[in-house]
């Protein structure tokens, strides 16, 4: 079959959930509306994502007004868990029947005695915590110790931070390999991530030095089918982290929201076929986790900035979709995840202006749009949304 769309430039953004899930008082999280939420606290001036039709998805931005220049639409969350392992996963064809194991009151003495035995030193930590708050409490019994700080999330996930100027990052990423031995393919843990930090007590940052050891997908993803057609697939930011490089041609590193667009730019102009993925974090790690409603709100406007200049230089053959992983709302008392409906705003020429793609069972079915796009192997779980883009009586 022909390729309909020659490129399709597929933009997370990390966390930016509208609304709660049916399921979500099982995850603790009613009430959760990443979007909404804020725009009901912060008035927010979002023009381009307007433009797509994300006021049909989230009232409290306004009354819509005109044709939706792409398709709209939501995403609901099939897998079991909220984390962006599971999200993107997901996205790429793969449902999780189970949510990776997460542990609420640190991980067990038998864990860390293992861990501490393998790096030569102690640990710090070993408790649920926010990043930058561990950091704050911590830091400094770790400068002075040279004991690496250890935690955990409501997420599937062993932290690891450290001070660069205390352990250099080769040696944390050594502790993290090691970590990912024991809690990741002994357990089952979906990711052990590297958090290195720089600063002085009372004024430690968290550096862009972070990396991601994730599971390998337990089965082909669209990733991997698109490669093997030789269909070239690259990630921007931490995609390639999230599918542990699998599948994956070309990887783009990035340090915040700004650069990732950057970097999707760059793609866009050297690239001129497959797949371009990008995951904007900032979202996520900057200002969901922190609860920051105010900087959440303009990173939003930074965003639609940035979309806003991007548009036209879509190609006539180019699919642009942008959506989101899970919700992470920073009005709520928690500083994690919450499991809510993602959006899905599908732009270009070849679809029609103001198609509603209803609600979507899993976000599988991006994948499997993307596989129906490029004339790879269906996968096992989705249905594509390829031919709603552009209805025959269009």
């Amino acid at each position: 079959m022909a390729v309909r769309f020659e490129r399709i430039i597929a933009i997370v953004l990390d966390s930016v959930g509208i609304g709660e899930l049916p399921d979500a008082a099982v995850y603790g999280d009613e009430g959760s509306d990443t979007l909404g939420n804020i725009a009901r606290r912060v008035p927010l001036h979002l023009p381009a994502l307007r433009h797509l039709g994300l006021d049909r998805l989230v009232p409290a931005l306004g009354q819509a007004v005109g044709t939706p220049a792409g398709a709209w639409g939501r995403m609901a969350e099939a897998s079991a868990g909220k984390d962006s392992v599971t999200g993107h996963w997901e996205m790429a064809g793969i449902v999780l029947d189970r949510a990776f194991p997460t542990f609420p009151h640190g991980f067990p003495p038998e864990v860390m005695d293992a861990f501490t035995a393998r790096i030569g030193r102690p640990a710090l930590g070993n408790v649920v915590a926010s990043g930058t708050d561990i950091i704050d409490r911590l830091g400094a019994e770790h400068m002075r110790t040279g004991a690496p700080i250890v935690y955990t999330s409501a997420d599937s996930v062993f932290q690891i931070a450290a001070h660069e100027g205390v352990v250099p990052v080769a040696d944390l990423y050594r502790y993290c390999e090691i970590a990912f031995d024991i809690v990741g393919r002994g357990l089952g843990v979906g990711r052990v991530i590297a958090r290195p930090f720089v600063g002085d007590p009372g004024a430690f940052r968290r550096t862009a030095n972070r990396h991601d050891y994730a599971l390998t997908p337990p089965e082909e993803t669209v990733l991997d089918r698109l490669t093997a057609a030789g269909h070239p697939v690259v990630a921007v930011g931490k995609i390639k982290d999230l599918f542990a490089g699998r599948g994956i041609a070309r990887h783009l590193a990035t340090a915040s929201d700004d650069e990732g667009m950057d970097r999707v730019e760059e793609a866009m102009a050297e690239v001129p076929r497959g797949l371009i993925w990008a995951n904007l974090v900032d979202f996520d790690a900057l200002y969901g986790h922190r609860n920051d409603v105010d900087g959440y709100a303009r990173n939003l406007e930074r965003f639609d900035a940035r979309l806003s200049d991007l548009l036209p230089h879509l190609r006539a053959s180019d699919l642009l979709v942008v959506t989101a992983d899970h919700g992470n709302d920073p009005t709520t008392p928690s500083t994690d995840h919450s499991r809510e409906y993602v959006p899905l705003l599908a732009v270009g020429t070849g679809v029609t202006p103001g198609v509603s793609l209803g609600t979507r069972a899993t976000f599988a079915d991006l994948g499997q749009t993307i596989a129906a796009n490029f004339g790879v192997a269906p996968l096992a779980h989705g249905t594509s949304f390829l031919d709603a883009l552009a209805p025959a009586t269009a």
